[in-house]
């Protein structure tokens, strides 16, 4: 395997993780919306500058994405309670129990559904389980 090869797995894999969503009525981002999703979820109670400053985007457009995804019930915002002419964004708890569902949801319907031969699905499963256990560490934190 190359790098471009490894890159292709991961798009795939990344397809079939979201292929999770379609038809369930979920809220479907963005890419855009869903960068600032992340940010806001890995940073809490920020502002939409320190947003804008992390995820590179023009303030308009994160204050416009936490806008559609505030009016979606994706995101809340408060007052600042130390300065009150700050806006503080975070997810909503609705949107956190629905990533923990979709999150600890299995993969072996998505992989039964992708691949059609049982066997090679079960295969599947036990080699992504094993790269997992190679790659991500309680130091990784998801991240490789």
């Amino acid at each position: 395997m190359n790098i471009a090869r490894m890159r292709r797995l991961g798009r795939r894999l990344v397809e079939l993780a979201k292929a999770t969503d379609t038809g369930t009525g979920r809220p479907v981002l963005t890419p855009g919306e869903e960068a600032v999703f992340v940010d806001v979820l890995r940073h809490p109670g920020s502002a939409v500058r320190d947003i804008q400053a992390r995820t590179g985007f023009a303030q308009s457009h994160v204050s416009a994405s936490v806008a559609r995804m505030r009016e979606r019930g994706i995101l809340e915002t408060g007052q600042d309670p130390e300065d009150g002419r700050r806006t503080q964004v975070k997810v909503a708890d609705v949107a956190m129990h629905a990533l923990f569902r979709r999150a600890t949801t299995p993969v072996d319907e998505v992989l039964r559904e992708a691949l059609r031969d049982p066997a090679d699905a079960g295969r599947a499963v036990a080699l992504l389980t094993e790269l997992e256990s190679l790659l991500i560490t309680d130091d990784s934190h998801g991240e490789g």
